[in-house]
């Protein structure tokens, strides 16, 4: 269920990562990226920055906390940031600060080196950033933020290579974990993605510029051309002389996309792989249907995450499709503060059942996950008062068991209900009639692996819900994390 990150009840959902765009040869490019880091909102709606570069001015640099549309539609704001090329980042921390986050934290970060200054976006999770902190700390860094993501901008001012690009190829050759990175110099864009491909990263062309986003819908909204996806791996430098570039700095390896974005976090109108985010969320719901049938009156989803997924099981099932709970459009930070009595009211604030439908009936609910568990108890409770039948859930991705540390800000595995609780358990604890998520290779069949999951090289990181970690989290295991063991595995 997909909750406003702010929101006093949003401890139960997987958070956004976050969202990267940037353009390069357009006039007044702080339009342009302001424009896609509001198609990416839903990647992280705690803060934003832009970076620009103009000949004259130099480099310029607006970051603030909370939406795009706040902050970065006021005509001062883009009036500050000229140029023809700029960056931009929308964030939700999912590493370093975990409480208050400081204005130094929010991205694109900037470095000035003896070759010039240059900017950094970065959508994933570096999962030795705590070793490379401490080394670099060592040996004189100061760091200005708790990012993970600074640790980029002291390796690359710590490379003896002598221009950007070789010096952030240096760089990331240091980190693990997941990257999506997009940067700038004062003449050249630059995208680049780690080798497994786990967090996304298109290419478009606008006119005769170009543009680097996280998702194809942020290339739909500035009227951008879509081209391709970065491929796994590939570092794509794109200036005014030479047009675009392209090398493979690092290593070969066999892709793990986060099977996650298909799940929830990338709009439904973008396009991954060359296929629909909504066709695969609604593929989910038919895949679920198939594998988990029950008698019911109305199949209803939970807004708007698992709306793709209910329509799916509706055709599929051929039980009738019912708009059984209505979304809030307008809640937003009004209670980010809230008293107690407000916070009684729990997912009220959010979501509010359409009684006239779902009185008397037996009703699917289809979501997308579940984290704790407490979320499906409050909304369970509120179709129960409005006078449902049954309840019945369905849910759009396996159990989630595992914490993600490639860019999801999941809970500790121990807060993770499907890493205590059996499926039945998990029904009781929740109350309701049955309960029942699609299973891991019917998943892979939804996001068009036609055979499944294949179990000795799998096509996507599905950690979470597998435990299968591509990139050994190597700063949580030197905490204490567990992973999993042989005998969990051949269960």
């Amino acid at each position: 269920m997909h909750i406003y990150p702010g929101h006093p009840f949003d401890d139960d959902t997987l958070r956004e990562e976050c969202g990267v765009f940037g353009v390069i040869g357009v006039q007044d490019a702080a339009n342009f990226v302001a424009l896609g880091l509001h198609a990416l909102q839903h990647r992280g709606q705690e803060a934003g920055g832009i970076i620009t570069y103009a000949p004259e001015q130099g480099f310029q640099s607006a970051h603030r906390f909370g939406l795009v549309r706040d902050n970065f539609t006021k005509q001062s704001v883009i009036e500050s940031l000229p140029g023809s090329i700029g960056i931009g980042h929308v964030r939700y921390s999912t590493a370093g600060s975990k409480g208050a986050t400081a204005i130094r934290d929010v991205q694109p970060f900037f470095g000035e080196f003896a070759m010039g200054g240059a900017a950094i976006a970065h959508n994933g999770n570096i999962t030795n950033a705590e070793a490379i902190r401490r080394e670099l700390i060592e040996r004189g860094s100061i760091f200005q933020s708790a990012s993970d993501s600074e640790c980029i901008v002291h390796l690359m001012a710590r490379s003896i290579q002598r221009n950007i690009p070789e010096r952030m190829k240096d760089a990331l050759r240091r980190v693990e974990g997941a990257f999506s990175i997009v940067a700038m110099t004062r003449t050249k864009l630059i995208g680049v993605r780690d080798t497994l491909g786990v967090r996304p990263l298109v290419l478009g062309k606008v006119g005769d510029g170009w543009a680097l986003a996280s998702e194809t819908c942020a290339l739909d909204i500035i009227g951008a051309d879509f081209v391709r996806e970065v491929e796994p791996g590939e570092m794509v430098v794109i200036d005014h002389v030479k047009g675009l570039t392209s090398s493979r700095p690092f290593d070969r390896a066999s892709s793990r996309f986060c099977i996650f974005e298909q799940v929830y976090f990338s709009r439904p109108d973008s396009i991954i792989g060359g296929r629909s985010v909504y066709e695969t969320r609604r593929q989910i719901g038919v895949e679920l249907a198939r594998e988990a049938p029950v008698d019911a009156d109305l199949v209803c989803p939970v807004p708007d995450s698992g709306t793709p997924a209910a329509i799916g099981y509706s055709q599929e099932s051929g039980i009738p499709y019912a708009m059984g709970i209505i979304r809030n459009q307008y809640m937003g930070r009004t209670f980010i503060e809230p008293t107690e009595q407000i916070r009684n009211m729990g997912v009220r604030l959010k979501l509010n059942v359409n009684r006239a439908l779902v009185a008397g009936k037996r009703i699917v609910l289809v979501d997308d996950s579940v984290v704790r568990g407490t979320t499906s108890q409050k909304i369970k409770e509120m179709i129960l008062e409005a006078g449902a039948a049954e309840v019945h859930f369905r849910i759009a991705s396996p159990p989630t068991s595992w914490p993600c540390f490639y860019g999801v800000d999941t809970p500790e595995r121990s807060k993770l209900l499907a890493a205590r609780m059996t499926e039945e358990e998990m029904r009781a604890y929740i109350g309701v009639e049955s309960l029942k998520f699609i299973s891991l290779d019917g998943l892979y069949r939804a996001a068009g692996e036609a055979q499944g999951r294949n179990h000795d090289c799998p096509q996507f990181c599905d950690a979470c819900f597998s435990g299968d970690y591509p990139v050994a989290p190597s700063d949580m295991i030197e905490r204490g994390f567990e992973l999993k063991t042989t005998d969990q595995a051949a269960e």
